[in-house]
C-alpha cells in the first residue's frame, strides 16, 4: 500500500494522468485509503503545489473531499498553490469551483487572506513585487467577484483580510479591500469596526505600526473609527500613540492627523453603560419601533433560489394587475357624453316588446361596466394583489443605499400610476385628481427629509460615542 501511494505521489508531481489511471487499476480504493488520514499530502496537494491544472482538477472531481484536507503542515491544496506562486491555476480551479475562495487552512487562513499578505511583503526584491503586484491584486478582485462573502471570514485571531494586510505592511491592499467594501458591502462600516483578539481594530493597527497612509485612508471616511476602544487594555488610537511618543518615537504627523479628527484618550470618552444593565430597563419608544423590521430577520433565511422565485411571482401580479386597470372587464369608451341619450337604437326583449336604449352620461376612458357591483368587487381583489405584490418586492429586495432609495420611490410613483388609472376608469372628480397628483411629490420630499434628520441623528450619535 505505502508503494502505491509513493507511485501515486510521484505521478501527482509529474501531473500524468494517464498513469494515475493504469495504478488505479491496481487498486481501485487507493484514492480512499488516503482519504482516511485525517491530515496527508493528498495527490491534489502535490499537484496543486506543482501548478498542474488538468490533474488537480481531475482529483477535485472524483475526491471532492481533498479540496478541504490539510495537509501535516495545515494547508489546503488551494493555499499550496497560491504559496507557490500558481495563480494562474487558481483562477482555472475557481472557475470550477468559486466556494474554494472561502476554503479555510491553517489558523483558519482563507485565499483571501493570503492574498491580503503576498503584496509587500518583507524580503521581497523591488522587481519581484513589480511583477506579481498586479497579478495579487487581480487576484483579489476575483477573489471578491466570485465569493463576496469571503471578505467576513476571520482567523483564529479574528483578524479580516484588512487585518492580515496592515501586519504585514501591504497597504496597497489594504486601500483596495476598502475601495472594493465602500462600493460593494452594505456592511462596510461594520467590517472596518470588526476587532482581533486583542481589540484592535484596522484604525488600531495603522496607528500602532505608524501607517500614516492608512490612517489618513480611514479617517477620510468619517470620525466615527477615530475613537473605538480595545476589548483588552481600553486604549483608543489617541492612547496607543501616546505610549509611541512615551517611547521616544517619532509620530507627529499622526498626531496631527488624529488631531483634526477629534480624536480622545479612553479617560476623555463618556462612560458607556454596561450592556447588562442596558437590558434591566424597560426599552423607549425608539427601540420598540424596532419591531417593525423583525421581518426583514425572517426575510433573510430565505434562500436565494426562493427569493428570485418569489419576485418573479411578485413582478407577474404586478404587471397583471396593472394591466388589469388599464384595460377593465368590459372595456372603455371611446367619447364623452354628459346628458342621458335617447339613440334610435331598438333591441327586442325577452316578452317581444320594443324598448328604448337609454345610455348613461360617460367620459372618454372611463370603464364601460363602472356602475355594477361585480366590476367594484374586481377592481378591490385587483387592487389588493396589486399593493400586496408592490409590499412583497419591497420586502424581498434590499433597501440599502440609494439604490434603495430609488427603488422606493420607484415604487410610490407605480403605486400612484395605478390609483390615477383606477380613478379615470372610475371617473373620479377632478379635484382628486389634482391631489393624487401632487402627493407623490409630497410623500418623497417629505420621506427624503425624514432619512436625511435620521442620518444626521446617527452621525451626531455616532461621534458622542
Amino acid at each position: 500500500m505505502d508503494e502505491r501511494i509513493q507511485r501515486l505521489n510521484g505521478i501527482a508531481q509529474q501531473g500524468d494522468i494517464d498513469a494515475f489511471y493504469n495504478i488505479i487499476r491496481e487498486d481501485v480504493k487507493l484514492l480512499e485509503h488516503i482519504d482516511e488520514f485525517p491530515f496527508v499530502d493528498t495527490p491534489l496537494h502535490i499537484s496543486a503545489s506543482a501548478g498542474h491544472f488538468p490533474f488537480s482538477y481531475e482529483m477535485m472531481i472524483l475526491k471532492p473531499s481533498f479540496v478541504n484536507k490539510r495537509n501535516p503542515d495545515g494547508y489546503t491544496p488551494i493555499y499550496l498553490a497560491l504559496l507557490n506562486g500558481h495563480t494562474k491555476m487558481v483562477r482555472q480551479l475557481l472557475q470550477h469551483n468559486a466556494d474554494l475562495v472561502r476554503v479555510k487552512g491553517r489558523e483558519c487562513m482563507t485565499p483571501l487572506h493570503y492574498a491580503a499578505t503576498t503584496i509587500g511583503r518583507k524580503g521581497l526584491t523591488h522587481s519581484y513585487y513589480e511583477a506579481k503586484r498586479k497579478d495579487y491584486l487581480a487576484l483579489l478582485e476575483i477573489f471578491l467577484s466570485v465569493c463576496p462573502d469571503s471578505i467576513t471570514d476571520l482567523t483564529t485571531r479574528n483578524e479580516t483580510a484588512l487585518h492580515i494586510s496592515l501586519k504585514n505592511n501591504n497597504l496597497e491592499a489594504f486601500k483596495f479591500l476598502v475601495g472594493w467594501l465602500l462600493r460593494k458591502s452594505p456592511y462596510w462600516k461594520k467590517i472596518l469596526e470588526q476587532k482581533d483578539v486583542e481589540g484592535n481594530t484596522v484604525l488600531h493597527i495603522a496607528v500602532s505600526r505608524n501607517q500614516t497612509l492608512a490612517v489618513s485612508h480611514l479617517l477620510a471616511l468619517g470620525r466615527r473609527f477615530v475613537n473605538i476602544e480595545k476589548n483588552l487594555g481600553a486604549k483608543t488610537a489617541l492612547d496607543i500613540l501616546d505610549e509611541q511618543r512615551r517611547r521616544r518615537v517619532d509620530n507627529s504627523e499622526m498626531r496631527d492627523i488624529l488631531d483634526r479628527a477629534g480624536a480622545l484618550t479612553a479617560s476623555s470618552r463618556p462612560t458607556v453603560t454596561s450592556s447588562h444593565e442596558h437590558y434591566l430597563r424597560l426599552p423607549g419608544s425608539c427601540e420598540r419601533k424596532k419591531i417593525i423590521f423583525i421581518g426583514n430577520q425572517v426575510i433573510k433565511r430565505i434562500t436565494d433560489e426562493k427569493r428570485n422565485a418569489l419576485l418573479v411571482v411578485a413582478a407577474l401580479l404586478v404587471t397583471v394587475s396593472y394591466q388589469a386597470v388599464i384595460t377593465p372587464p368590459g372595456g372603455l369608451w371611446q367619447d364623452d357624453l354628459f346628458e342621458p341619450n335617447t339613440t334610435d337604437v331598438l333591441r327586442r326583449s325577452p316578452d317581444d316588446r320594443f324598448k328604448l336604449n337609454i345610455t348613461a352620461p360617460h367620459r372618454a376612458g372611463s370603464a364601460t361596466a363602472r356602475r355594477t357591483d361585480a366590476f367594484a368587487t374586481f377592481m378591490i381583489f385587483n387592487s389588493i394583489i396589486f399593493l400586496s405584490s408592490i409590499a412583497t418586492m419591497a420586502a424581498l429586495v434590499p433597501l440599502d443605499g440609494i439604490v434603495g432609495m430609488y427603488l422606493v420611490g420607484f415604487s410610490v410613483y407605480l403605486c400612484f400610476g395605478y390609483i390615477s388609472s383606477l380613478m379615470i376608469i372610475t371617473q373620479a372628480p377632478d379635484w382628486l385628481a389634482r391631489i393624487v397628483i401632487f402627493s407623490p411629490v409630497i410623500i418623497i420630499v417629505g420621506a427624503a427629509n425624514v432619512w436625511l434628520v435620521w442620518i444626521e441623528r446617527r452621525r451626531i450619535k455616532s461621534e458622542e460615542e
